[in-house]
């Protein structure tokens, strides 16, 4: 009998020890800790119908972009792009649904916008990873510049063609167009139908008067899922874990480092353009100063999930917890009237300190404090 619990005590030794060598293992304990105290400190509004459709669809915009950055980081790179990057494809599309396709090619549908502002995305972000790979420059400084100069083409330029870097007033196209209404309306309404129907989901009328959440939720979703599904169950997950772990070895082992790396600056201006898509369908409106530090942000939360700085070590399911972390405390201020908002700022900080840390250890506890 004692060497069988003995057995059994180091049988749940070894998969606690496995279990804190996950990398979101501390994403997790924060996000349930925020989740708890966020409920109790505003008296549970913010999870009821509209506050949780709220909190949601921030979190939501948060993981888009981190989901994009992690992916980048785990290959060992950086894009401080990704904020002027929404900025442009914004204005990009609000300015042909508002004058129509360049080059005289007629009216714009909201499909028609986002696919050619998604081919200039992608080819932007083609042309950033060629410029990392081929001249060997820090992809922080070659991004940086990127930053600058995207958000300052974007402004000169929509300030001559439309005498503002504001765009408001478009007629709301999700009456009209199957793709404004993926993309700027709402989903998943059947879960307000359950579960809150008998929850504070209905008005003096007797009807629901939240009718589900903001479509990004769903692109969140199918993003977070497909990104988790390359990591973990496709070869090209593993060269972007190799990639970032050590290139050399990765390019002399058959990886195409520099196909992973372009690839990776394209999908983190794909998250981008969703990101857009999903705020200019959604309010109708486009502003060249959207998105700015959203790149920060991003890179925050993904090392907040667990994502090394060094790259080589991450996952989706951390990015995951960590922006709902982020996500649920940014909103905080509108659920707790004494909270300052300016200690989201205090926070994000000081857990992104505790994070790097954190990732610092469980990295040296993997490879035998190498």
């Amino acid at each position: 009998m004692t060497d069988r619990n003995e057995a059994d005590r180091m049988l749940e030794e070894t998969a606690f020890q496995r279990l804190t060598r996950r990398p979101e293992i501390g994403a997790f304990v924060v996000m349930i800790i925020i989740i708890v105290g966020l409920a109790f400190a505003s008296d549970f509004k913010a999870f009821n119908a509209l506050g949780l459709k709220n909190n949601v669809a921030i979190v939501s915009q948060f993981g888009i972009i981190a989901t994009g950055a992690a992916m980048l980081m785990i290959a060992g790179e950086f894009d401080l792009s990704i904020g002027s990057m929404i900025g442009f494809a914004g204005m990009s599309m609000a300015m042909m649904l508002k004058w129509g396709l360049p080059f005289g090619l007629g009216e714009a549908s909201p499909f028609a916008a986002f696919v050619v502002t998604l081919i200039m995305t992608l080819g932007i972000g083609w042309f950033i990873g060629t410029v990392v790979v081929r001249s060997g420059l820090s992809s922080f400084i070659v991004t940086l510049a990127f930053l600058f100069f995207l958000r300052g083409t974007t402004e000169v330029a929509y300030r001559l063609i439309n005498q503002s870097t504001q765009i408001s007033g478009l007629p709301d196209f999700k009456q009209e167009s199957w793709f404004a209404e993926i993309m700027g309306g709402e989903v998943f309404s059947w879960f307000y139908d359950v579960w809150f129907t008998l929850g504070g989901n209905i008005n003096r009328r007797g009807e629901q008067w939240v009718e589900g959440f903001d479509a990004r939720f769903m692109w969140w979703l199918i993003i977070a899922a497909g990104a988790y599904f390359v990591l973990s169950r496709t070869q090209l997950g593993n060269w972007i874990y190799a990639t970032g772990d050590n290139k050399d070895s990765a390019r002399a082992n058959g990886v195409p480092v520099n196909k992973v790396k372009i690839g990776l600056f394209m999908f983190t201006a794909f998250c981008a353009t969703i990101f857009a898509a999903c705020q200019v369908f959604d309010t109708n409106t486009s502003d060249a100063a959207k998105g700015n530090l959203m790149e920060l942000f991003a890179i925050a939360i993904a090392v907040v999930g667990g994502t090394l700085m060094t790259g080589g070590f991450g996952s989706i399911i951390g990015v995951v917890f960590g922006a709902v972390t982020v996500g649920l405390v940014s909103n905080a201020v509108f659920f707790i009237p004494w909270l300052d908002g300016s200690w989201f700022r205090v926070f994000v900080g000081t857990i992104l300190l505790a994070a790097v840390f954190a990732n610092e250890r469980i990295r040296k506890r993997i490879t035998g404090g190498i």
